[in-house]
């Protein structure tokens, strides 16, 4: 039988400009792909109409063009797959598994915040009774839909045969088969006003489109994987396997960041550095 072809992604948001860690992940997925003849894929993940810029959007090309990195055209935008994610989501509701969370997040949090242990309860807000749900909607109260942890372990029977394969490593040292444990996220938002989908929806719609058959990404986004996992199977999507590397950390110790003053690329180039220079210091 013949081997499924390599495919991996990188997938940045265009919300500031990339920085050394982007370019970390970056040339980890692209090296990877190489090293097997298979294929590199640039996704622009601009769900977050609010905070998303057309100037960062054309950075990241350039940036990643300026490392030395190629990916095939066309380059997909998530802003232009809304027609996909909402087919997702009528799937999901039809199936009962998504109930409208009229509660704000400060509400929700007021609970946990009283909780007697230091690690957080998830989230589970439950529907509001039928009535009340009634009056809020008759009043255009806005709302969420959330995916509800009860009906999707009664829809597949349990989680307890819900894992994945983790060829890199998580935060807490993974490795291996991983069962996966979508509870400790509690009821996710998967919908809202202003947003249209969450990040869950949309990247294991597109990767499953894609065909990525490694996700090759930090480890801060290995708790991330539990919920995809669980919407997987439940839109009955196929299971990349997953490749968390360690993050790249500044000389404070912190992790690089773009809501900080990391430094960028386009600053590393200013400053006269090569692309060579760069990739040498960063192992590759």
């Amino acid at each position: 039988m013949a081997r499924t072809p390599f495919v991996t992604r990188f997938a940045p948001s265009p919300t500031g400009r990339l920085h050394r860690g982007h370019a970390f992940s970056a040339l980890t997925a692209f090296g990877a792909a190489r090293r097997v003849d298979g294929r590199f894929l640039l996704r622009i993940e601009d769900i977050d109409t609010d905070r998303c810029r057309a100037e960062f959007d054309a950075a990241i090309r350039d940036d990643l063009a300026w490392l030395g990195l190629a990916w095939e055209e066309p380059v997909r935008r998530q802003s232009e797959r809304m027609a996909a994610y909402g087919a997702a989501l009528a799937t999901l509701r039809t199936r009962a598994l998504l109930y409208r969370c009229f509660r704000t997040r400060k509400s929700l949090l007021e609970g946990i915040a009283r909780a007697p242990h230091d690690t957080p309860a998830p989230v589970t807000a439950g529907p509001l009774p039928a009535r009340e749900e009634e009056r809020l909607l008759a009043e255009g109260r806005p709302f969420a839909w959330r995916l509800s942890l009860s009906a999707a372990e009664q829809a597949l029977g349990g989680f307890a045969d819900l894992g994945f394969r983790e060829e890199g490593t998580g935060p807490g040292g993974e490795h291996g088969a991983i069962a996966a444990r979508p509870d400790e996220a509690g009821d996710v938002i998967l919908a809202r006003k202003g947003l249209g989908v969450s990040y869950h929806l949309a990247v294991v719609v597109d990767d499953a489109d894609q065909g990525v058959t490694d996700v090759i990404r930090g480890c801060d986004l290995f708790g991330a994987t539990h919920v995809q996992r669980l919407l997987q199977a439940l839109l009955d999507l196929p299971t990349p396997i997953y490749r968390h590397h360690p993050l790249l950390l500044r000389s404070d110790a912190k992790r690089y960041a773009k809501r900080d003053t990391t430094e960028t690329l386009a600053d590393l180039r200013a400053q006269g550095v090569s692309p060579e220079e760069l990739r040498a210091a960063l192992g590759f």
